[in-house]
């Protein structure tokens, strides 16, 4: 166990991990044997070594635009040990957001990784100097350049990394628009870690399986940073999640602990588990029955654990709200599930629960060592906006005063913008967020999301977004045509745009459904297909900007 005294800084973190589990297995690609965190030191070294030879000093930007491996987290190191600061960048981003945010962030150096290095290729601002290949570290840019990576090297000088020195500018992706720069020190992100290990307990024997972005701040802090300070090991996947790489990958690691977001068990319950319990009639009764339906959950679970590899403890769900219905199935089969709720200006945990104390629809308590509060809570539904304080505040925004001003006042207080309540337990329930809002010309408050909870629910929705126009509720929705297609393919020698009739169809049957299911406020006067999936956040939250 970490000693109470050691700094929050990954330096003090990692020197803790290395005097006790310098052979254990710190990280790997799936299917590959992992380094061992003595390996990952003597890279981290020779990395700094390479750094200082590419010019880099203290406070230096330097990016990472990469897919995960090994290499991310040793050059995140790298760079954060001798006090530069690290700019990890969505994979996803284009390459005129990629040149923005490198310039506006002054960054010297970029580490790609190759399939990447097309998007950094004709990048040209004035402070950026070279561009690293990351599987290899090889130099790419500038070519008069002539420092090689050795893994036998070491640095030439020695650094100390304070707790409220800057560690990293996050660009986030957000739902609202244009990418901000959250500037976190060490001891933001370094306390949340210790937070998520006080909510689940982790050791050296864990196996994490990494398989969201880890330019992402949930995966970074909890799915980097927190096994790190706990010796536990890292598994990468080598390719996207998709279902041909990510069943194999578990049964080869057996994970004990993932971190995904909402939309990934989504899928799995609705392509998976829900078809296997309305498949006939028969089946379709019995699992009206509430005791029946627990049992059927209750068999599926374990299914469902056994796909997981069959030794998973924690699965952590982050990034939006869970599904009511789903939540509930993995409630009653036992999944170990846990929900957590944060920002990245929080580094960005700030309330969650372990699968042990599971409550539905709820994101748990406040993390230990923070402060929510509901401010300007409604006398009648005791609802308003959630605000933070705490040693996991980010410092501000990079270059944004007036704009950091904005979200964070004079007492430290950061307006989350979402709205919430707490129980009478302290257990916080997250509304949505203030500007989706929508207020009714009665005065009525309407949160899109619950309405988007039961459209998901209806056959074949794969996602929904619900919008006002010119006073009207309107759903837009994006139906699973792969489905539909198998549904009533028998219609196909028949009917040529049978897809695009029973898509109509369904968009009358689901208005009905839904208004039968909302109270009159919530009722949707119009139900529009969106023929493409939404675009999404590196959390797979919709852009809401772009579509209202």
């Amino acid at each position: 166990m970490m000693k109470d005294s050691t700094r929050l800084t990954f330096p003090a973190f990692f020197s803790n991990t290395l005097s006790q589990f310098s052979q254990r297995d710190a990280m790997a690609l799936v299917g590959e044997k992992p380094l061992t965190y003595a390996e990952v030191n003597d890279r981290i070294q020779a990395l700094i070594r390479f750094l200082e030879q590419l010019g880099v000093v203290p406070g230096d930007k330097v990016a990472i635009l990469s897919s995960n491996q090994p290499n991310w987290g040793i050059t995140y190191f790298a760079i954060t040990f001798m006090g530069a600061v690290v700019v990890p960048l969505l994979p996803e981003f284009l390459p005129a957001e990629i040149e923005m945010l490198l310039d506006h962030s002054e960054t010297k150096i970029v580490f790609a990784s190759e399939h990447l290095i097309p998007k950094v290729e004709k990048v040209t601002t004035k402070y950026l100097w070279s561009v690293v290949k990351i599987e290899d570290f090889s130099l790419l840019k500038p070519e008069k350049l002539s420092p090689v990576f050795n893994v036998n090297n070491h640095p030439e000088k020695t650094y100390n990394v304070e707790e409220d020195d800057l560690a990293a500018i996050i660009y986030t992706s957000g739902t609202t628009g244009k990418p901000k720069g959250v500037m976190l020190t060490h001891r933001n992100i370094c306390f949340v870690a210790v937070d998520g290990h006080k909510i689940q307990y982790i050791n050296e024997t864990d196996r994490f399986l990494s398989i969201l972005p880890l330019s992402h701040t949930y995966e970074n802090t909890l799915g980097l940073i927190l096994p790190m300070y706990r010796g536990a090991c890292i598994y990468y996947l080598t390719k996207p999640p998709t279902p041909s790489i990510l069943l194999p990958a578990l049964l080869k690691v057996r994970p004990t602990t993932m971190l995904t977001v909402p939309l990934i068990m989504e899928k799995i319950y609705r392509s998976k588990i829900l078809p296997a319990f309305t498949e006939n009639i028969t089946m379709r009764l019995l699992y009206k029955i509430p005791p029946m339906r627990k049992l059927l959950h209750r068999i599926a679970g374990k299914k469902l654990m056994e796909t997981f590899g069959g030794e998973l403890t924690f699965f952590g769900i982050g990034g939006a709200k869970v599904n009511k219905t789903v939540e509930r199935f993995l409630i009653e089969a036992k999944f170990p599930y846990a929900v957590g709720y944060g920002l990245t200006e929080c580094a960005p945990l700030l309330a969650g629960f372990n699968p042990q104390h599971p409550r539905l629809q709820s994101t748990g308590p406040a993390c230990e060592g923070l402060e929510l509060k509901i401010h300007h809570s409604d006398k009648r539904t005791g609802e308003g906006e959630i605000w933070a304080k705490g040693p996991s505040i980010m410092k501000g925004y990079y270059k944004e005063p007036e704009l950091t001003r904005e979200i964070i006042n004079a007492e430290g207080w950061l307006r989350t913008g979402d709205l919430g309540v707490f129980d009478d337990k302290g257990n916080l329930f997250i509304k949505g967020r203030a500007k989706s809002m929508i207020v009714r010309s009665n005065g009525e408050n309407i949160y899109p999301e619950d309405i988007e909870s039961v459209i998901n629910n209806f056959h074949h929705v794969s996602e929904s977004l619900v919008v006002e126009q010119k006073g009207k509720l309107i759903a837009l929705v994006h139906f699973n045509t792969e489905e539909i297609e198998l549904r009533y393919q028998y219609l196909k020698s028949e009917v040529s745009n049978y897809v695009d009739q029973k898509i109509e169809e369904l968009l009358a049957e689901l208005q009905e459904y839904v208004n039968s299911r909302v109270n009159k406020y919530q009722q949707v006067q119009m139900v529009i297909a969106q023929p493409d999936p939404f675009q999404k956040t590196a959390t797979q939250k919709i852009k809401r900007f772009l579509y209202t």
